[in-house]
């Protein structure tokens, strides 16, 4: 029986894929106590970078934001499987951190880092608002439009029926 995270993001039409492998020498994510702190996740679709180049220069803030959502898609991908396939224990959203390749001129940031925000709090609701940088970037591993990192806050341990 799927748990209540996995039946929202089946109402919204979200299937996860498998959280991709590290592109270089680091872990895609680390847990420590209660935070999950999740490497930086661009917007791979099928093993392959499905939106690139600069926001503001070919790429409009739309664009950038369905890219911003896709890497929010592999994010939660990874934060599963951090949490042992349970996405139910995420307690929190606590920060997302946002680096958008644009030219020095663009300034609309914070409306393309909104499409990672934006399903955060449409997946986990109230537990989604979270804290959040959004930064200017010349350029991205793969020419990737943006990048996307995060921290969860996880309950750990045993838990009886009430969650406690």
């Amino acid at each position: 029986m799927p748990g209540r995270i996995d039946a929202r993001l089946a109402e919204l039409g979200i299937t996860l894929p498998v959280a991709p492998p590290p592109i270089a020498n680091y872990v895609p994510y680390v847990v420590s106590g209660h935070l999950v702190v999740i490497s930086g996740q661009i917007p791979l679709r099928d093993g392959k970078i499905a939106h690139t180049g600069k926001v503001g220069a070919g790429v409009t803030p739309e664009q950038g934001a369905e890219a911003a959502r896709l890497c929010m898609i592999n994010l939660i991908a990874q934060l599963k499987a951090a949490c042992g396939g349970d996405l139910d224990r995420v307690s929190r959203v606590v920060r997302l951190g946002g680096f958008i390749a644009a030219p020095a001129e663009f300034t609309a940031h914070p409306a393309v880092m909104n499409g990672a925000s934006d399903l955060a709090v449409a997946v986990f609701g109230e537990a989604g608002r979270h804290a959040r940088t959004t930064i200017g970037v010349p350029s991205l591993p793969g020419d990737a439009t943006c990048e996307v990192e995060g921290m969860f806050e996880i309950i750990t341990g045993s838990m009886d029926a009430t969650g406690k």
